[in-house]
C-alpha cells in the first residue's frame, strides 16, 4: 500500500480529464484537416480526381490563344493529380477584357477554372485602362508556353509587301485590332508614333482568326502579333505567298525570317527605341499567360505550375506540338510574377507617353 495522497509511478502517466479533453480536439482537428478540402497538400493531390477543368480563352476559336490553349489542353490533364478532364471554352470580347475579369471576380479560386487572356493587359492596369477590374499583381499565374514575339505581316493584294511600301504608302494602311491594350492593337499605334509609319488601326475583331478573314476578304491590309501563332493559324496564305510578312518587331530576328526587317532599326530617337522596347518587346515576354483567380489554394496553385512544366516535357505533347507548328517559347510561373511586378516601376514620364499613344 501507498501512503494516502502518494502517486504511483504509473499515476504520473494518466493524464487528467480537462488533459485528455485537449488530446481529444487536437486528434479531431488533426482528422479533420485531412478530410476538408483544401486543408493539406494531400488533399491536393486528390482534389481535382473525377473533376473538369475548364480553360477559358479570351478570344474567339481558330486564332493563337485558342491554338495553344487547345494544344495544351489534350496532354496536361495527364500531368495533374487525379487526371481531371481539361475542356477549352472561349469567352472573347474586349480584347479578353471580359475574361480577364471575370476570371479575377467571378470565377470560383478553386483551380478549376484557368485563365488564358492577353497579358498585355497588365501593362494597361499600370496605363490606366478602362473596364479593367482586376489587380495583376494578385492573380496566380502558373506560366506560359509561348511568348507574343510579334511580326507584321499584309495580304500582297493590298500592295504593302516591303516595309519600304509601307513607309511610302500615300494613305495610312489599315491594320486589324481586338481592343486597346491587345498586341495587335498596341503594336500598330507604337509604330505610328516611334516610327511614324501611316497605319489606320481598325479594331473591334474577337481575336487574330477574324482579322485573317478581314485581310483575306480586303477589309484591312494585315495585322500584328505573335509569328508563332501567326504562321500556324495564317499557314496556308503565307505558304502560297499571299500573305507577306514585312516587319519584325523584337529585339533579335526570328530565324525564318532573317531578311525581314527590324523595327527598332528604323527608330531614330532614343525615345522611339524606348516605347519599341517597353510597348511590345517587353510586354510580349507575359502576352500569353495560364492564370488562376486570386485566392485558389497555393497547393493547387504548385500541382498546376507543376503539370505544365512536366507538359512541356511530354513527348505526345511536344510531337504536337511539332505537327502543328504551334510555337513553344515557355516562361515560368516565376518569371512571369517577376515581368508583372517590374510593370509597375515604370517612370511616370513613360508611363504617360505610353498611356498617350495606346489609348487616345
Amino acid at each position: 500500500m501507498r501512503p494516502s495522497g502518494a502517486a504511483s509511478h504509473l499515476d504520473l502517466f494518466q493524464p487528467s480529464a480537462p488533459a485528455r479533453e485537449t488530446c481529444l480536439v487536437v486528434l479531431l482537428a488533426l482528422i479533420v484537416s485531412v478530410i476538408v478540402p483544401g486543408s493539406r497538400p494531400l488533399d491536393a493531390q486528390s482534389f481535382f480526381e473525377g473533376k473538369t477543368v475548364r480553360i477559358v480563352v479570351g478570344f474567339a476559336a481558330g486564332g493563337g490563344f485558342d491554338t495553344h490553349a487547345r494544344v495544351l489542353s489534350r496532354h496536361i490533364g495527364r500531368h495533374i493529380p487525379g487526371t481531371p478532364t481539361i475542356v477549352v471554352d472561349n469567352m472573347p470580347g474586349a480584347g479578353s477584357l471580359i475574361a480577364a475579369n471575370q476570371l479575377y471576380r467571378i470565377a470560383k479560386p478553386d483551380g478549376l477554372t484557368i485563365g488564358h487572356f492577353n497579358g498585355g493587359l497588365f501593362l494597361g492596369q499600370v496605363l490606366g485602362q478602362a473596364g479593367i477590374e482586376f489587380d495583376a499583381r494578385k492573380f496566380e499565374l502558373i506560366g506560359a508556353i509561348a511568348k507574343e514575339d510579334i511580326a507584321c505581316a499584309m495580304t500582297k493584294a493590298s500592295g504593302i509587301t516591303s516595309m519600304e511600301k509601307w513607309m511610302a504608302a500615300k494613305t495610312p494602311v489599315k491594320v486589324g485590332g481586338v481592343a486597346p491594350g491587345a498586341s495587335p492593337d498596341n503594336a500598330a499605334r507604337v509604330l505610328k508614333a516611334a516610327l511614324g509609319l501611316p497605319v489606320q488601326v481598325v479594331s473591334g475583331y474577337k481575336g487574330t482568326a477574324e482579322i485573317r478573314l478581314a485581310a483575306e476578304g480586303g477589309e484591312v491590309s494585315g495585322a500584328c502579333w505573335g509569328w508563332d501563332s501567326m504562321k500556324t493559324t495564317w499557314r496556308r496564305g503565307l505558304d502560297e505567298a499571299a500573305v507577306v510578312p514585312v516587319l519584325q518587331m523584337v529585339a533579335k530576328p526570328f530565324p525564318d525570317l532573317a531578311s525581314v526587317p527590324l523595327a527598332i532599326t528604323f527608330a531614330k530617337t532614343d525615345e522611339a527605341r524606348r516605347l519599341i522596347q517597353v510597348g511590345v518587346h517587353y510586354t510580349g515576354a507575359f502576352a500569353r499567360p495560364f492564370a488562376l483567380p486570386p485566392g485558389t489554394p497555393k497547393e493547387r496553385v504548385q500541382l498546376l505550375r507543376r503539370a505544365l512544366q512536366e507538359t512541356l516535357k511530354d513527348k505526345a505533347f511536344l510531337a504536337e506540338v511539332e505537327k502543328t507548328r504551334v510555337g513553344l517559347d515557355p516562361v515560368t510561373a516565376e518569371e512571369l510574377d517577376k515581368m508583372v511586378a517590374e510593370v509597375f516601376t515604370l517612370d511616370a514620364a513613360l508611363v504617360a507617353k505610353l498611356k498617350d499613344i495606346l489609348y487616345k
